[in-house]
């Protein structure tokens, strides 16, 4: 279940808005992880047994952690901590990565051992690591042991960001698991939230996704240089619009529902460098790597090599989390050595240089990341960035012509909404008009109108993080 869909938005969430408004207190988070638990297995029927699984280990490490800690016993703690993370990396490990080490072990040591060939449970690369923060913070003293399983399953399981995120770390929501009020402007800001994600995903995401559907699968020996180009330019908005859409809907289902969840995504492609492009894409995997990890590795602390050495770790890790292939940790080091080349002189260079110049730069690099990322196979990705950079055939076509033409509206809304002048304008306009709020009200309701029209006609409807 997909929250783009017409069974989200007609059954289950308005029965569960109904519910919870009208349950006692005492009930709500009952409600928010049965409710949860059900949507999870709406898609994941087999595997709903291994949130469960993950959401009483780390249940159970987190008060194990607090008792040994009362005795001054940081030895069993330190146990209690290692036992969740082996146990949240172990079902990571074997469910997402089992087939990528078998296939290499077969490669490297001329085995014949057999491929697992064990689907992907939806989501498990977030709610392990959501678990993994909450032991780590208890172990810290950072955060208070929960001693409701049913506030911690809600916790776990809360079906707004379960499956894509972003990931909310215990310690952003301890407060208002067990205490939270929700006030008509929260669930006004919340709703309003919710339709402009729909939007983005459904109106932009989806129909600029198409492009790129077609000519990824179209024969790259014959691609023209604009069509490469534009169709990783499609997939950058696609996969902009369609993650950060996900990121809205979810902030504003949280909240609905008394939750703050902190902020994904902060207009990525207005970056001036690397550097800063990783403060403002996927925010919440950023600050989980480095709270714990590239923290405790020393950051940069140590001198410059253990410096670069930590930097290199967490981007190898990176990379990894995102899929079991060999392109991601390649993706993964990419950005790694870019930001070290940033931090070692790069950025020196870059403060010289006019900043739309530098917005550029970023952009490009960016956009050789997304072929990177998308193609599995190294010979696709170098065929594929010689289509774009040194191409000895076609600079265009009749199709990319007709691609371009058929599609500059939608691009260009595509580009202007990957920047926050839309807001700034929208600020100044509202400042002048007494009845605003009529005005958005009529925006949120025909975007809703046109969001819903769409789903009910279009079959492409992807969510790209969901296989990570």
């Amino acid at each position: 279940m997909v929250f783009s869909s017409i069974v989200f938005l007609f059954y289950f969430l308005p029965i569960v808005l109904i519910l919870y408004f009208v349950l006692p207190d005492k009930y709500k988070n009952s409600l928010l992880f049965i409710s949860s638990i059900y949507f999870y297995a709406w898609g994941e029927p087999v595997y709903v047994w291994l949130i469960i699984i993950s959401t009483i280990v780390d249940f159970a490490c987190g008060k194990g952690i607090g008792r040994s800690r009362e005795k001054n016993r940081l030895n069993l703690a330190k146990m209690w901590l290692l036992f969740s993370i082996m146990a949240n990396l172990g079902l990571l490990s074997f469910f997402k990565y089992g087939d990528f080490i078998i296939l290499n072990l077969n490669t490297l040591f001329n085995l014949e051992l057999s491929i697992l060939n064990i689907p992907l449970p939806i989501g498990i690369s977030f709610y392990t690591f959501q678990t993994m923060s909450y032991t780590i913070d208890v172990y810290r003293d950072e955060v208070s042991v929960q001693d409701n399983f049913i506030s911690f399953g809600s916790y776990v399981s809360l079906f707004p960001q379960l499956i894509a995120g972003p990931i909310v770390r215990y310690k952003t929501i301890e407060k208002e698991l067990n205490n939270r009020r929700v006030s008509i402007e929260d669930v006004g800001n919340g709703i309003s939230r919710f339709i402009v994600g729909l939007g983005k995903k459904v109106l932009i995401a989806n129909n600029i996704g198409l492009i790129w559907d077609m000519i990824s699968k179209s024969d790259i020996a014959n691609l023209s240089a604009l069509s490469a180009w534009l169709g990783i330019l499609s997939f950058g908005l696609q996969i902009y619009f369609d993650f950060s859409a996900y990121s809205d809907m979810a902030i504003g289902l949280g909240k609905v529902f008394g939750f703050n969840f902190l902020e994904n995504f902060n207009y990525p492609y207005m970056s001036r460098s690397i550097t800063e492009f990783w403060r403002r894409w996927h925010i919440s995997l950023g600050t989980w790597f480095k709270e714990y990890v590239y923290i405790p590795l020393g950051g940069n602390r140590g001198g410059r090599i253990r410096h670069l050495r930590n930097i290199i770790v967490v981007w190898l890790l990176t990379g990894i989390w995102h899929g079991a292939s060999w392109n991601f940790v390649l993706w993964g080091v990419f950005f790694g050595v870019l930001l070290i080349l940033e931090k070692l002189f790069l950025l020196k260079i870059l403060d010289r240089i006019p900043s739309n110049l530098r917005r550029v730069y970023t952009i490009i690099l960016v956009l050789v990341s997304w072929v990177i990322f998308s193609f599995e196979g190294l010979e696709s990705i170098l065929y594929y960035l010689q289509k774009m950079f040194l191409n000895t055939g076609l600079m265009y076509d009749e199709l990319s012509l007709y691609i371009l033409v058929t599609n500059i509206p939608l691009f260009i809304i595509g580009i202007i909404g990957a920047t926050p002048y839309p807001r700034i304008w929208w600020v100044k306009v509202s400042d002048k008009i007494k009845s605003n709020w009529i005005l958005e009200n009529g925006y949120l309701v025909f975007l809703l109108i046109l969001s819903i029209a769409y789903l009910v006609d279009q079959s492409f409807n992807p969510f790209l993080y969901f296989r990570f």
